[in-house]
């Protein structure tokens, strides 16, 4: 006798038939997936790793800033691109001839660039725009001739924890000679780097 193939169930090998190509597919595919997925966890981990260090760098070694106004002027002008080393002087203290960070003594909201001129228990004083720190000149060859006032100021003794910082374009900055000395605790980091622009990128 015959079976009846549709009741023999004959017809439904095609769609076994049909389910284990379904499954061979996967089976080819599969490792692929697995790679790229793999590939893709593993760029992740790695994407997110850097943005953690790049965070914290940022946060205690190092900082961008950008220049504003010509207070500095040689020596940095109005939008030139800083990095600032703000691990300079968690192991260290500012020493005369560097470039600092600081907040603005009378509105901390506010950031200057500036230079220190006088460290903690320096005497400093201003005779005709030319600087003395304890009695002897400073060099001061960085200031631009054309940049240079003609004031007298001091003599003043920097108490311990503080610093005398100025522009170096000395006729057109706002400095300790106008709102007094830093505390070291304003003092936030040292200019290590210009970036930009490139052609006038330079390492301080």
């Amino acid at each position: 006798m015959v079976a009846d193939p549709a009741r023999s169930g004959l017809l439904r090998t095609p769609h076994k038939e049909n389910s284990v190509v379904a499954i061979d597919s996967a089976g080819v595919f599969s490792p692929r997936l697995k790679i790229w997925r793999d590939e893709l966890i593993a760029w992740g981990k790695t994407l997110f790793s850097a943005a953690v260090y790049a965070t914290l760098i940022v946060t205690f070694v190092f900082q961008i800033a950008r220049v504003e106004g010509q207070s500095m002027a040689p020596t940095l002008a109005d939008q030139d691109r800083l990095i600032v080393n703000k691990f300079a002087y968690e192991v260290g203290s500012p020493q005369r001839g560097d470039i600092v960070m600081l907040y603005y003594p009378v509105d901390p909201s506010k950031s200057f660039v500036k230079r220190v001129i006088a460290e903690e228990g320096d005497d400093v004083r201003i005779v005709n725009g030319h600087v003395y720190v304890n009695d002897m000149p400073m060099v001061d060859d960085f200031v631009a001739p054309e940049y240079r006032s003609h004031e007298d100021f001091g003599p003043l003794r920097i108490q311990n924890g503080y610093y005398f910082v100025m522009g170096d374009h000395r006729n057109n900055s706002s400095d300790s000679r106008d709102w007094g000395v830093v505390p070291k605790k304003y003092i936030t980091g040292r200019v290590q780097l210009r970036w930009w622009p490139i052609p006038n990128a330079r390492v301080f």
